[in-house]
């Protein structure tokens, strides 16, 4: 076993030696974070001033885009800061906290997704009720829950990495990583592996279960009913499905290749992966949910144009 040292600060090697290209790399992530932080806050904007877009599921929505909003902030002013870095160093606090948020909004991503697949199955499977399992009270209580299940759920794993003793503080990656730091790890304890697979089976496994559960019985009730009601359900469905769709099959392709003996990626590779990851999904989400909900393109329509 290699001797522990005392590690103040973390090399971020990913960047490398990337010259003038620097330049040309901060304008496009530069131009990439406003258009996200502009688009999400804009549909946030527009459902709140909109009356009409005040129910359940517009309210999860603005919870979903609020989160994405915090988690492209964690990530991208550090991105652009460390290209005009000598050092690309990060200091132990930051990278720590860094890790910790952006763990926190990755179960906040996957509770957010599967409440609002929970909202889709009691708007078309029990639609007379509706008004009354999913009122505003209650969505807000929701909402709260994932937040503070997420804290709390990513504070226990997180309470085995801050002891952890390192024997090397160089990793190539862009950011801070919960997996990689714990790689620099002279050794890691069985509570804090058994504490990574909880928090795994909790943020990713238990929502997934719930979407799935979800989508198994919407599609049940769509197959018996009409074409008109079915066409519905598509429309207010297809956001969700494909934000999902994305989401899951990117963390699993990523956990699969750190957890696996034989890496599917190398680490320049994967970190550039990772970047896409949290580059897709923020951008993805205003887009869908704007071109593909009728409610929130007529608000949009009447806000932008001062269309009736």
């Amino acid at each position: 076993m290699e001797n522990s040292t005392e590690v103040l600060s973390f090399v971020l090697a990913a960047y490398g030696n990337i010259g003038e290209l620097k330049y040309l790399y901060f304008c496009i992530m530069l131009l990439w974070y406003l258009s996200i932080c502009v688009n999400n806050i804009a549909l946030i904007v527009v459902i709140f001033l909109d009356k009409k877009l005040h129910e359940p599921m517009y309210i999860l929505l603005c919870n979903l885009l609020a989160n994405e909003s915090f988690a492209t902030t964690l990530v991208y002013p550090l991105v652009m800061s460390q290209m005009f870095s000598e050092t690309h160093e990060v200091t132990l606090p930051w990278c720590f906290l860094q890790m910790c948020c952006l763990s926190t909004s990755a179960s906040i991503e996957f509770c957010s997704l599967a409440a609002m697949a929970y909202d889709r199955y009691v708007a078309i499977c029990c639609p007379l009720h509706y008004n009354v399992i999913m009122n505003t009270r209650r969505v807000c209580k929701i909402t709260v829950v994932v937040w503070m299940y997420s804290f709390v759920n990513n504070m226990f794993s997180f309470s085995f990495a801050i002891r952890l003793k390192f024997c090397g503080n160089i990793f190539d990656k862009l950011f801070c990583d919960h997996h990689l730091i714990v790689k620099l790890a002279c050794s890691v304890s069985v509570f804090h592996k058994l504490s990574d697979l909880l928090f795994s089976f909790s943020t990713i496994v238990m929502p997934f279960s719930l979407i799935l559960v979800s989508y198994m019985k919407i599609l049940v009730v769509c197959l018996n009913t009409s074409e008109e009601s079915r066409q519905k359900a598509v429309t207010t469905c297809t956001p969700q499905i494909v934000s999902v769709s994305g989401l899951f099959i990117g963390f699993i392709f990523y956990s699969t290749d750190l957890t696996s003996d034989v890496a599917l990626m190398s680490d320049r590779e994967r970190s550039f992966f990772t970047l896409c990851l949290l580059i897709y999904q923020p951008m993805l989400t205003p887009i869908m949910y704007g071109l593909n909900l009728p409610k929130i393109k007529q608000s949009l329509k009447r806000f932008l144009f001062d269309i009736k």
